[in-house]
């Protein structure tokens, strides 16, 4: 789940870089509008994953099962 969650939130903030380098919403390109009900479905799944990223920050590494 981490890492899925990682993921989705790494396509939101590059898809917040062309926003604002290019303007283009690749989201909304994708399902017609920003309104549409697919972008909108797209942005709460992505808002669901960072806010699952912001609880990795307060788990200690040796808990994540990590070796690093």
């Amino acid at each position: 789940m981490d890492k899925v969650a990682m993921i989705l939130a790494i396509i939101g903030g590059l898809n917040w870089g062309l926003v604002g380098l290019f303007q283009l919403d690749l989201v909304a390109l994708i399902f017609g509008s920003s309104a549409a009900i697919g972008s909108r479905i797209v942005y709460c799944i992505i808002a669901a994953a960072a806010l699952w990223c912001i609880s990795l920050l307060f788990i200690p590494k040796a808990a994540r099962g990590s070796k690093a």
